[in-house]
Formats: C-alpha cells, structure tokens, sequence
C-alpha cells in the first residue's frame, strides 16, 4: 500500500506524484511484458518466459532476498521497475565494483526501466530515479550514498542519472547484462544530503 510519506517527487511533465509499491507475484505479468519491449530487452537482456520472471522476481516478491522490486506509479498505473539492494549484501558484485571506485560503506544500489511505452521520452526516468533516491534517504537510516553502475553505451540511463543529480565518480570493466555490450560501464554517485535522516525500515 502506498502512503502519502511514499508520494515522493513530482512528474514535471503531468504534474502527477510519482508513488511506490512493492511488486508482487501478480505484477509478473506485466514485469515480463515490459521485459519484452525491445527498448528494455536491449539493455536488460532477461529471459521472458513465465518461469524465468517468476524465478528472477520471486524470491524479492516473497522476501526472501535483501533486493527490493519497486514498481514506480502515475495514479494507478505502473510505469517503471526500480530494484533496490544495499551493495553489502551482493559481497561478490561488491568487490568487483570496489575495483573500479570506492564504495562507501552503507552505499545502496539501483537498477531501473520505464516499462510503459507511452511514458518514454517524457522526463520519467530522471524524476523516477530522484524519488527513488529520496525514498531511500527517508527509510534507510544507514544509507551513505547511492551507486549506480551503468554500461556506457547506454547513454539514455547514464543521462537520466545525471538529470537527477549523480555525479559520475569513475569507469572500468564490469560484465555487462547484454553479451553484445563491451564491459566499459561508468560508474555514478549520489551521496546523501547533509542533514538528511530517516527510519531504517524496508
């Protein structure tokens, strides 16, 4: 259930809040028709049969992973994916991004597509990432900073980060989720703002 705490940035282009629920066993439909859209299959490259979804989605829908699956809301429609994870948690990625930049400790990780077609190339994707963000300040009280690796030749995601004020902080070789890509990805960085605070809850 969403709240109004949860109503955390405003789409500028329609003037509708952006608002957040967890995804459940029943969104996978909808998770693997967005995964479909060759606009996202490009750069996600996922298996779209009902059994990979369930498997990929289900353990974060039951609870049973640290990664959260957060569907990005217009009113009561779905229009993006956001996965949330604390970098900690995924020891081995960890280490391989640690090769590129330093990670702070306590640094969260996003991923993210706008699964709609119609709410492409309509300024969503900064304002999802911004809320995201500050979703994030707001509920994990630990969270020093949010570090986003993204492979350079995708430059629409590496723009909407920067639109929403990540800094890109360094580049290497990390194993891109499309074998077509080469490894190069660069890495951005928002860091908490100062005086920002919140509960620790999930």
């Amino acid at each position: 259930m969403t709240t109004p705490a949860d109503r955390s940035a405003r789409d500028r282009t329609t003037g509708e809040d952006i608002v957040w629920r967890r995804a459940t066993e029943a969104d996978f439909p909808l998770l693997r028709e967005w995964l479909e859209h060759d606009y996202v299959a490009r750069w996600w490259h996922h298996e779209t049969s009902a059994e990979a979804v369930a498997r990929d989605f289900g353990p974060s829908a039951r609870g049973e992973e640290p990664s959260q699956d957060w569907l990005a809301l217009r009113g009561a429609r779905p229009f993006g994916l956001v996965q949330r994870c604390r970098v900690a948690d995924y020891p081995e990625y960890a280490h391989d991004l640690a090769g590129i930049v330093a990670v702070p400790a306590g640094a969260a990780m996003l991923d993210y597509l706008i699964g709609d077609p119609a709410a492409v190339g309509c300024g969503l994707g900064p304002a999802m990432i911004a809320a995201m963000a500050a979703k994030t300040w707001r509920e994990w009280a630990d969270a020093t900073a949010i570090v986003v690796p993204v492979v350079a030749a995708n430059r629409r995601s590496w723009r909407a980060l920067e639109k929403a004020g990540f800094t890109r902080v360094g580049e290497g070789d990390l194993e891109p989720d499309n074998p077509i890509d080469e490894p190069l990805h660069y890495v951005y960085r928002l860091d908490r703002p100062s005086g920002s605070s919140g509960c620790s809850g999930q």
